[in-house]
């Protein structure tokens, strides 16, 4: 037998949400923990800080939480709770006074590209994921969003344009950028082989 847990863990979103419309404020727990790691993960991206993190996410639940019957449903619940999320970690990010930070993009060849992506599949999955969050996290904060967003969250072109609030032309051009620039710094980390003769691959 199902326990009604199971069974509400199960649901649509869409489901959730009216439950919370409906008086069962109670519900909004599930959608709480269906995404705390995904807005907590976006917002760590943009303010560098654990702490900060924790307070910023926490506050954008009680901000969606309050919100929640202007939601129209428009867009994909998550994205726009993803856009609250981002919001709130820029208005963070000013309050600290925080100087979003930059990083050089150098030439990475197709060649290399392939060599880094056999290099992480050779490695163990903890120890991949670690160096690609490493690496993620010197990136600019926005396109640190913006790459999550895509590749992590598989958030289309579309839905990205809203949640940072950039034309579709600009992400792409941000995506492609902060791509070159992850690469790059992946390089670094895994293929010193690579390095020692001056970027070109023996």
């Amino acid at each position: 037998m199902v326990s009604s847990y199971g069974y509400m863990n199960h649901q649509s979103d869409q489901y959730y949400i009216a439950r919370v419309l409906a008086g069962e404020t109670n519900a909004f727990s599930f959608l709480v923990a269906r995404y705390q790691n995904l807005v907590y993960t976006v917002v760590y991206r943009v303010v560098r800080n654990r702490e900060v993190a924790e307070e910023v996410a926490q506050d954008t639940f009680i901000k969606a939480y309050k919100s929640l019957s202007s939601y129209r449903g428009e867009a994909k619940f998550s994205t726009w709770l993803y856009t609250i999320a981002y919001r709130k970690s820029l208005d963070a990010i000013k309050k600290e006074k925080h100087v979003m930070s930059t990083t050089l993009i150098e030439e990475i060849s197709e060649g290399e590209v392939g060599l880094v992506n056999d290099a992480l599949s050779n490695l163990q999955a903890k120890e991949r994921k670690k160096i690609i969050s490493d690496s993620i996290m010197q990136l600019p904060e926005d396109e640190a969003v913006i790459v999550t967003l895509y590749y992590f969250e598989e958030k289309s072109i579309k839905e990205i344009t809203k949640i940072v609030g950039l034309t579709m032309d600009n992400v792409k051009i941000k995506l492609f950028r902060s791509r070159k620039k992850l690469y790059s710094m992946l390089k670094h980390h895994i293929l010193p082989e690579i390095n020692s003769n001056n970027g070109r691959a023996i």
